[in-house]
């Protein structure tokens, strides 16, 4: 499998990285067996969270971990700072908090790579970027970054560091699929748009996308008249994603592969780093996740599939 570098993790970053927001203590055994099967094709990248599954999901990783005894070839991706029922949370206390949590349960003293899960933007960037230097000073975490942050924020805050000496973003996890979303998946969520893909094409920062396969909209289980799930109907039912999907359906049939693997190929065949977050849950879901990952696409199929060069001939 292939890798990219983030300044700051101290370990490569797999192209795929395993989400871990079903972990549990009463599935251990399924997710032991999935992530034993994912560092067998050659990842390495976890996705938790401070919030995922109320804490287990840092749980069970970290006692998967210290069973196998394989801590120093796995990078953590983990997220602090989300809201909760009285709010926005990205402050300094609860930044610390939450951090401080997540490395008892992970039962490690050093998180590779931290994102705060939501932004505040009533909080001055300059307050954010100085919290989280002091626990790179400290040891505790190694790159930091943002999920659902907008780019313009991201901006900010890096030409904060970079004026203050500190160290700035050098991730960002928004969600980035071929599909578009219609309206956010829950308040604070923030999706790719064109904007933020010609900022990460212009600055090249790394971008680990999660829901990068749109949440299964691409596999042929999901039609206009199939409507039973409400929250991929509110967020990716549309004119526009129906024919992404079926322009998804004729570049598999020329690749001889299948669409959910033609939008994953999507996802990591920007112009600038990026990595997938991935939901499977079995054998057969990794390797076409595997599989995918290994198709290359052009700048132009890019654009077709995307609808950008909808009144252009391939």
């Amino acid at each position: 499998m292939k890798h990219i570098e983030i300044k700051g993790a101290g370990k490569p970053i797999s192209r795929l990285i395993k989400g871990t927001d079903y972990f549990t203590h009463d599935t251990y055994e399924k997710a032991a067996t999935n992530m034993n099967a994912f560092l067998e094709i050659g990842g390495n990248t976890v996705d938790t969270a401070h919030i995922y599954c109320g804490g287990q999901s840092e749980e069970v990783l970290g006692r998967y971990m210290q069973e196998h005894g394989n801590r120093d070839s796995i990078v953590i991706l983990t997220k602090g700072a989300h809201h909760d029922q009285n709010g926005p949370r990205v402050n300094t206390d609860a930044i610390r908090s939450d951090l401080n949590t997540s490395l008892e349960r992970l039962k490690t003293n050093f998180i590779e790579l931290y994102a705060l899960h939501r932004d505040d933007e009533s909080m001055p960037v300059a307050v954010i970027v100085d919290a989280l230097n002091e626990h790179i000073k400290a040891g505790r975490i190694g790159a930091i970054g943002a999920s659902n942050w907008t780019w313009q924020r991201l901006k900010e805050a890096n030409d904060y560091a970079a004026s203050s000496g500190l160290v700035g973003f050098t991730f960002s996890s928004p969600n980035l699929s071929l599909a578009k979303a219609n309206e956010p998946f829950w308040a604070g969520c923030v999706s790719a748009d064109q904007q933020t893909l010609d900022w990460h094409a212009e600055s090249q920062l790394p971008l680990l996308s999660w829901s990068s396969q749109a949440r299964g909209f691409f596999t042929g289980r999901f039609t206009k008249e199939v409507r039973d799930n409400a929250d991929l109907v509110r967020v990716f039912y549309s004119d526009d994603n129906w024919e992404r999907l079926e322009r998804a359906k004729q570049l598999a049939a020329e690749k001889n592969t299948t669409p959910i693997q033609i939008a994953l190929a999507y996802v990591l065949n920007q112009p600038f780093p990026t990595c997938a977050l991935i939901g499977a849950q079995n054998r057969d879901e990794l390797l076409s996740c595997e599989q995918g990952a290994t198709i290359t696409l052009t700048q132009d199929e890019l654009n077709w599939l995307d609808l950008s060069a909808a009144n252009q001939l391939r």
